[in-house]
Formats: C-alpha cells, sequence, structure tokens
C-alpha cells in the first residue's frame, strides 16, 4: 500500500470521527426548536451538547488540514469550486457557536439566538451531505483539475438526495444523543423522535442506495465488486439490525447511539470505496480530469513527515476526546451550565 492510499484512508477515517462526533450536536440543535418545551427543556439540550462541540469540530479542523496538506489539488479544487457551500457551511458553523455564547449571556434576544443555533445546525447538516453527493457523483473539471461548473449545478436531485438523507441520519443520532443525556418528558420525547426519524432515515437511505445505483453506477460497481465493499455493506446491514434491536429497548438509548455510529462507519466505509481510487472524479468530461488519490496526492517526503506526525499526535486528541466525554458524562439537568 503507498502513503497516498494510506493517506485516502486516513482522511476518511478523521472526517468519519468528526460526522459521528459533530453529527450528534447537529442533529440534536436541528431538533432544537421541535422538541425542546420552555426554557428549563431548551437548557437542557444546550447543556447536553455544550461541554462537546467545540471539541468535535477539531475532527473537522484535522481532516481539512490532512486534506490540503495530503491532496493539495483536492482541497484547491474543493475549496475554489465549491466555495459557496462551504462558505456557507463555515457561516453555520459560526453563527451556531456565536449563538450559544449569546443565548447565555444575553436572554433578552433569546427567540434570535435560539433561531441562530437551530440555521447554524440545519445548513452545515445539510450542506456536508450534498457536497457528499457532489464527490460521489462526480463533477466537471478540467485538465488541470479545476472545477468548470457553477454553483447551481452543485445542487442537482442526486446529491439534494443525498443531502437530505444526511441531514435525516444526524437527526437520528442527535435525537439519540439527546435520549442519553435527558431525562423525564424530554427524555420520552427524544426517544420518540429516536424512532420516527430513524425509519424515515431508512426510507431515504434505500432510495439513495437505488439512485446510487441507477444513476451512478461506477461507484455502486466498485462497492459491490471488492471484498472491503461488501464488509461496509454488512458493517452497515449490522449497524442498522442493531439499531433497529435496541430501539424496542426501554433503555436501549445508549446502545441504539453506538448503533447510529456503526452505520455512520458503514456509510462512510461504503462512500470511500465506491469512490477509490478517486478522491473526486470527473463527470461530463474526460475521465483523465479526474482527481485520483495518485494525481492528487503530494510528494512522498510530505506524506512521510504528515504520517509520522499523525502516529504522534492523533493518539493526543484522542486521548483529549476521550477525557472530556468521561468528565462530563451522565444526565444533564436544566440549570447545568450550557456553555
Amino acid at each position: 500500500m503507498t502513503l497516498a492510499n494510506i493517506w485516502f484512508f486516513l482522511v476518511a477515517v478523521l472526517l468519519t470521527v468528526y460526522v459521528i462526533l459533530d453529527g450528534f450536536d447537529l442533529g440534536a440543535g436541528v431538533l432544537y426548536p421541535f422538541i425542546a418545551k420552555g426554557e428549563d427543556e431548551k437548557g437542557v439540550i444546550r447543556a447536553a451538547i455544550g461541554p462537546f462541540w467545540d471539541g468535535n469540530e477539531v475532527w473537522l479542523l484535522t481532516g481539512a488540514g490532512a486534506i490540503f496538506a495530503a491532496f493539495p489539488m483536492v482541497y484547491a479544487m474543493t475549496f475554489s469550486g465549491f466555495y459557496l457551500a462551504i462558505m456557507l457551511v463555515l457561516f453555520g458553523l459560526i453563527i451556531r457557536a456565536v449563538s450559544l455564547a449569546f443565548r447565555h449571556r444575553d436572554g433578552s434576544w433569546s427567540a434570535v439566538w435560539d433561531g441562530a443555533f437551530f440555521l447554524g445546525s440545519l445548513v452545515p447538516a445539510l450542506l456536508v451531505g450534498v457536497a457528499l453527493g457532489n464527490v460521489i457523483r462526480g463533477v466537471p473539471m478540467d485538465a488541470q483539475g479545476n472545477y468548470i461548473g457553477t454553483f447551481w449545478q452543485l445542487l442537482n436531485p442526486y446529491s439534494l438526495l443525498v443531502g437530505v438523507t444526511g441531514l435525516c441520519l444526524l437527526v437520528q443520532h442527535g435525537a439519540a444523543w439527546l435520549s442519553i443525556k435527558s431525562e423525564g418528558e424530554l427524555h420520552d420525547r427524544a426517544w420518540r423522535y429516536r424512532k420516527v426519524s430513524f425509519w424515515i432515515c431508512a426510507v431515504l437511505a434505500v432510495a439513495t442506495s437505488l439512485a446510487t445505483i441507477l444513476t451512478v453506477s461506477r461507484a455502486s460497481d466498485n462497492v459491490f465488486g471488492r471484498p472491503v465493499g461488501w464488509l461496509f455493506v454488512v458493517v452497515f446491514l449490522a449497524g442498522v439490525l442493531y439499531t433497529i434491536w435496541q430501539l424496542f429497548k426501554a433503555d436501549g438509548a445508549l446502545r441504539s447511539f453506538v448503533g447510529s455510529a456503526i452505520i455512520i462507519i458503514g456509510l462512510a466505509g461504503i462512500a470511500a470505496v465506491g469512490n477509490f481510487p478517486d478522491m473526486v472524479p470527473a463527470r461530463g468530461t474526460p475521465a483523465a480530469t479526474s482527481l485520483t488519490v495518485t494525481r492528487a496526492a503530494s510528494g512522498h517526503l510530505t506524506l512521510l513527515v504528515m504520517l509520522i506526525l499523525a502516529i504522534v499526535f492523533v493518539p493526543v486528541v484522542l486521548i483529549y476526546t476521550a477525557l472530556i466525554y468521561k468528565t462530563f458524562w451522565g444526565k444533564t439537568k436544566a440549570g447545568d451550565a450550557d456553555y
């Protein structure tokens, strides 16, 4: 296995960890105006994600930094071609952070900050899925690997379907987290949302799978034509079955959250295997314009130094993350500090 292939795998792992961790607090933010009844319950939801959300976003920064250093052509193409979409994601994340800080200090504008918290969670949760849909589907590129389409071409039916499916995936993930962290009526309500959103997500996942087979046969052929593709299909199905099993248990909140994380791992693996060896495949332009792992990778020395640094520092981030979750584990109650 080449260093470029190793870094393709590591980037996929970093972004998957981000989706698992920051995904639940984005999902909780989307549910926030619908599931919380009264100020106390709103405070419980904010406190349920307050100690975690900023640390979770470290994984996004790490993943984006890894793409920048390991695959600079991919970074240049996506951050220029998807510029408006990426800026909307960043503005959403910024607004979410600002809303949490100001909501904690300024109660007179609580409705404004609540709305900003919702939008700051909804926009990234939706657009990240839309971006993934375009990466799977492929985008038009010139011989230098530059995106030559328009912003509106990114909002194609397939990518929007992937985006809505991803949004629902994060919503059910967030509902599972709120079921773990809350008590009483809020817990019961979160558990109901957890069940409903899971089944909606299951229907959307089937629709997305069929759309992929019909319109992006390259990706489905890669998955079904490789043993590792079948491995991730099995992981995905195992996560689905395990989650369904836990949904019928009164005390299944934590284990259903684990099942949701397994589903995300399976789907991320399927997406990665479906694209490999492309980082971003071309669509509507010659196949030679695709940004493959080999074509887009940095030099050998850069990849080697980065790998050494990752071996040293990624475990540090893992330890820090584990300590944060251990410190703030347990039920959240009204009155707990939310920021």
